[in-house]
């Protein structure tokens, strides 16, 4: 074997060795990280650039929802096929180095390429041979990769698309306490008025499963953060914010026994967005609660005219703007990060007019606290 020859062929042991490490602790290994992706993670959030790019020149919001919607599938098919273009590059490098041991030989890095484009796939017209035990077991390994990956192909689009959908029907089930595009305060004024109020308790209990759920499913695959619901005025993230500040009025300003489960139900939402901020690499929460006094007296309003008791105003500002602090700021991110449009209380404020950066002046007017709501807005 000529130098040039060890030199690829330690050059391929390298690259297959990479990508192997790569896919084991991205796929195979159901365990968050944030370094995950190697190879694909430049790749991945330039692709998401493009398509945030794209999506910003489309006027139709419908369009705009639907190209959006295009990228989590796209994304995991692009990954596999970075993969899979890493591997047969890499058996290219090798069976170049082994060029001699292949009948007959090749003659550039052309054909070395090609033969290993048909071995993975595979697709051998056996055009060459493999004669020497190097070349044998190049080509022996590089078929059983093409098979591993075809495997991997399929069982991972069967979990991603079974977590997807287990963390779907919880956020269309929430339409009908909720409303679309959903509310915190809507959700505690409508269990009221339609006296069901031990389904808050269920409602909580449901949401804090749905976190845990969401917690261990989209850290251990972080493409299904961009996949997005298809239903109108719907979005996971909203409807987990929704719950989120429920749970919040519930715990800081409803004096009620469904505190309790609010408080479990907090518990684990706070760790999923503590978990999500870290896969993003958000620095510590603003301590922000990004809502008015004015917004919440009104929402105080509302529960009290709904037949709840509350504590009182200012005591339970405080405390509300304490406990929102911990994930008002980084929903608000993530939201913007994942192009997400902005629900009531959730997501990136500045389009609303405003006086103070705060919004404060106007925004009963133009951001009702909850959409279809008679008092919203009053």
């Amino acid at each position: 074997m000529t130098p040039t020859g060890w030199v690829e062929l330690a050059a391929g042991l390298v690259l297959i060795l990479a990508t192997f490490y790569d896919l084991f602790r991205s796929i195979v290994l159901p365990r968050p990280s944030v370094n995950r992706f190697l190879l694909v993670r430049l790749l991945f959030f330039g692709f998401w650039a493009m398509w945030r790019w794209v999506s910003r020149r489309i006027q139709n919001p419908a369009r705009k929802e639907a190209w959006l919607a295009t990228f989590g599938p796209s994304a995991v098919l692009a990954m596999f096929a970075t993969w899979a273009l890493a591997f047969m590059l890499g058996y290219a490098l090798i069976l170049d180095g082994l060029r001699s041991q292949i009948h007959p030989m090749l003659d550039n890095f052309g054909e070395s390429l090609y033969f290993s484009a048909t071995t993975i796939v595979p697709l051998s017209y056996g055009d060459f041979v493999p004669t020497g035990l190097g070349a044998r077991l190049t080509i022996i390994f590089e078929s059983a990769t093409g098979v591993g990956i075809a495997a991997l192909v399929i069982t991972l689009l069967f979990s991603l698309y079974a977590s997807f959908q287990a963390r779907e029907e919880m956020v269309v089930q929430l339409d009908a306490v909720a409303g679309a595009p959903p509310s915190g305060v809507q959700l505690l004024e409508t269990v009221a008025e339609r006296g069901l109020r031990g389904e808050l308790i269920d409602t909580f209990d449901e949401w804090r499963a749905w976190s845990a759920a969401v917690l261990e499913s989209h850290l251990a695959y972080p493409v299904l953060l961009y996949f997005r619901s298809s239903h109108d005025n719907e979005a996971w993230l909203n409807s987990f914010g929704a719950v989120m500040d429920a749970a919040a009025l519930m715990i800081s300003t409803v004096d009620e026994d469904e505190e309790g489960p609010a408080r479990l139900m907090f518990t684990v939402g706070n760790h999923l967005v503590e978990d999500l901020a870290w896969y993003f690499r958000y620095g510590a929460s603003s301590a922000d609660p990004l809502v008015d006094r004015e917004e919440f007296n009104e929402a105080v309003a509302r529960l009290k005219a709904a037949g709840y008791q509350c504590h009182p105003s200012d005591a339970a500002w405080q405390y509300f703007t304490k406990v929102r602090g911990k994930y008002a700021s980084r929903l608000s991110l993530m939201s913007q990060r994942l192009a997400i449009t902005p629900a009531n209380w959730i997501g990136d404020r500045s389009y609303v007019p405003h006086a103070d950066g705060r919004g404060r002046s106007h925004r009963k007017k133009k951001v009702p606290l909850a959409s279809g709501s008679p008092r919203s807005g009053s």
